[in-house]
């Protein structure tokens, strides 16, 4: 009796595995996004929970970048990202909810790792790969970059922010990421989850630019 729930207590303690963050997270938002009256904001709070919005933000505007930012900076950075692609990203997720999804293999490396799995939306078969980290060892394994095809999120967005911080410098790039997040929530804030579905069965989506 002692031995079983002692293996229980170790089971339910133990990590979850990358791959089975993906899993999870695939399966919580195709149940979020068939609930009744399902919206994108709705989707957003439950892709929040194990995408690291905040993470992938600061990758993607590169370590030299954010080194020179001041604390208040970095959070309103962060803050602008964050809302940006809570948005972007559910609107995705939600056109993805009714794929096929099948999945490879797990490769962790240290604090690092990455999870293959391939989409098949009606007849079209789109790769997507799962980029994860963990920020200390008893961390749980969180999501920071989709590489859809081998298009990389974090490296989209980071090709984007580079061109504007050499013309508009960092105060043009906020301004512009604001911009970007008031339309995107605007359009979603009476956005229906079967209509995004409906309009993104075709696809898989891409970042929004950033322009």
């Amino acid at each position: 009796m002692i031995a079983s729930l002692l293996a229980a207590t170790l089971l339910a303690a133990a990590p979850v595995s990358p791959l089975n963050v993906v899993k999870n997270g695939n399966a919580a938002v195709q149940k979020a996004a068939n609930a009744p009256g399902a919206t994108v904001q709705s989707l957003a709070t439950v892709v929040e929970s194990f995408v690291d919005f905040q993470e992938l933000a600061r990758r993607a505007l590169g370590e030299k970048a954010w080194k020179g930012l001041t604390p208040a900076q970095q959070k309103e950075f962060t803050d602008t990202m964050t809302g940006l692609l809570r948005a972007s990203y559910a609107q995705k997720a939600i056109g993805q909810a009714k794929a096929d999804v099948k999945y490879g293999k797990e490769s962790v490396q240290g604090d690092e790792a990455k999870v293959d799995t391939q989409l098949t939306v009606k007849t079209d078969q789109v790769p997507v790969d799962y980029k994860l980290y963990k920020a200390s060892a008893k961390a749980d394994w969180r999501i920071y970059d989709v590489v859809t095809d081998e298009v990389s999120l974090v490296d989209t967005y980071s090709g984007q922010f580079k061109k504007i911080l050499s013309t508009k410098g960092f105060d043009g790039l906020l301004s512009t990421l604001k911009s970007k997040r008031a339309q995107l929530e605007k359009e979603n804030a009476n956005t229906s989850a079967a209509s995004v579905n409906e309009s993104a069965a075709g696809g898989t989506g891409a970042a929004p630019q950033a322009k």
